[in-house]
């Protein structure tokens, strides 16, 4: 049962790490050994996989001396996602570009003010050219103080991705404002009240619902199939005659399954039941309630009906004989012991005739317990 469940997930659910370009951030400065601490947290904070499906960008890479700096500060992974987000530029910017800004300084947007979390223009960076071949760079709010400066170029890919390197952090006390997470919003409970409530049942519980908690503060797109998609793709439960383990030959002790959506009915040809809940549904075995009693046609014998009773001639009655005793009485036919467990009586009452019926009712339900 637990298949099912993480066969939707593997299906539905899209975290788009793929990348659509040329350029893999990570693997780039894997091969710089100075950045490995920036490298770290672009993965963490989930900000590779958004360098890697934007083009015309520009990553302004820290060396670990500098992020240890930053990491002092003790701020959240969300904050510091912040703060990282304002070194990634939404324009590309060559070391020869850097050099040949028009009017000598210029403004760009960044990741951070693409987020939405930064207030007006604080997701901005002023790129400045300085005297004597050096370039600033300053966040829009910082009062303009240029507090990093460009160090070298790392890659490029003209006019894709340039990662250059720059001297320290850049400094903004609104990228760096604590940033709660995301909000505690139960995602499973509202799919439930927007038609995905079959969808939400499977995740619930399951080793499913894991991976998408996990992986849900990381960027995660559900594709939520309605309860109707749900209820087409999902295998029925066998409806037609099932065996058990009081089966007894060719047909006898039998039931029939019949399902209409979550309703399932287990009938025989003298009670229907029906499934009231779950005790176990762990593979191989799975226990179910159900609120009556199964009880197999095969166990029943109809009451005789009594002969009209006739008159008697005064010559029979005269040489009428005496009522045989009970120790004379013949014994019934032995082939109908196994069909005379039970009868059915006028009153409709049950007569139980022997264990018998007790040990073949119970291979019944075990049969139901087994093969459902």
């Amino acid at each position: 049962m637990q298949l099912v469940p993480a066969l939707i997930l593997s299906l539905l659910l899209a975290l788009f790490s793929y990348t659509t370009n040329a350029h893999n951030i990570t693997r780039i400065l894997a091969e710089h050994p100075e950045f490995s601490t920036f490298n770290h947290y672009l993965t963490v904070t989930h900000l590779a996989a958004e360098i890697n499906r934007r083009q015309t960008i520009t990553v302004c890479a820290i060396d670990n001396a500098a992020m240890s700096d930053l990491l002092s500060k003790h701020l959240s992974i969300y904050t510091i996602k912040n703060v990282l987000s304002l070194h990634v530029f939404a324009d590309y910017f060559g070391a020869k570009k850097l050099h040949q800004i028009t009017d000598g300084s210029t403004l760009t947007a960044t990741m951070f003010q693409a987020t939405g979390n930064a207030p007006g223009t604080s997701g901005y960076v002023n790129i400045t050219d300085l005297k004597g071949g050096k370039v600033g760079f300053a966040s829009e709010d910082n009062n303009g103080k240029i507090d990093s400066v460009y160090v070298k170029s790392v890659k490029e890919i003209p006019y894709n991705i340039s990662i250059i390197q720059i001297s320290k952090v850049l400094t903004s006390a609104e990228a760096e404002a604590p940033t709660a997470g995301p909000g505690a919003m139960n995602l499973t409970t509202l799919m439930s009240k927007q038609g995905c409530k079959a969808f939400n049942d499977l995740l619930t519980g399951s080793d499913a619902e894991k991976t998408f908690t996990e992986n849900l503060d990381g960027g995660l797109t559900v594709l939520c199939p309605s309860d109707d998609a749900i209820k087409a793709f999902m295998p029925n439960q066998s409806n037609g005659l099932m065996n058990t383990l009081a089966t007894d030959g060719a047909n006898k002790y039998d039931f029939t399954v019949q399902n209409d959506g979550e309703d399932v009915t287990l009938k025989t040809k003298i009670v229907t039941a029906t499934i009231t809940g779950t005790i176990v549904d762990e593979d191989p075995l799975a226990v179910y309630k159900i609120d009556k009693v199964l009880l197999p046609k095969e166990l029943f014998k109809a009451a005789p009906a009594a002969p009209a009773p006739k008159a008697e001639s005064p010559k029979a009655a005269k040489h009428k004989k005496a009522p045989v005793s009970d120790a004379e009485a013949p014994s019934p036919d032995a082939s109908d012991e196994d069909a005379a467990d039970l009868t059915a009586n006028d009153n409709g009452s049950i007569s139980i005739n022997g264990g018998r019926f007790f040990v073949s009712v119970f291979g019944l339900c075990l049969g139901a317990l087994a093969l459902l």
